[in-house]
């Protein structure tokens, strides 16, 4: 099975490597946090407004380890707390994208 997919995001050219049961232990490469919610055997999504529907989630704020910062985002966009079950990570790699900005807020590789 190829783990890997080139995805354009606002213009930027990604590499995304799924990584299934990889924890991240540098917390400063892990740029957002997402989740698979499920409530009554349904699974809950997000409408973000001009995207879509996406998996509950986002960004990590300082401090905050990536189990804190889902537990607050899913709590923000209107969902209970609820036990966790880590399942992997998605790498993110900017390698092979000409606009990537060393001086910006992405890591040349980081971690969803």
């Amino acid at each position: 099975m190829n783990n890997q997919v080139y995805a354009n995001w606002s213009g930027h050219h990604v590499k995304l490597t799924w990584l299934p049961q990889k924890k991240i232990d540098n917390y400063s490469k892990v740029t957002s946090v997402h989740g698979v919610c499920f409530f009554k055997g349904n699974v809950l999504l997000v409408h973000v407004s001009g995207r879509g529907f996406n998996l509950p989630g986002g960004h990590i704020e300082k401090g905050e380890t990536p189990e804190d910062a889902l537990h607050r985002e899913t709590f923000e966009e209107g969902y209970v707390k609820g036990p966790i079950n880590y399942i992997g990570a998605i790498e993110v790699s900017h390698e092979e994208n000409p606009l990537f900005n060393a001086d910006g807020k992405y890591p040349l590789i980081g971690y969803l």
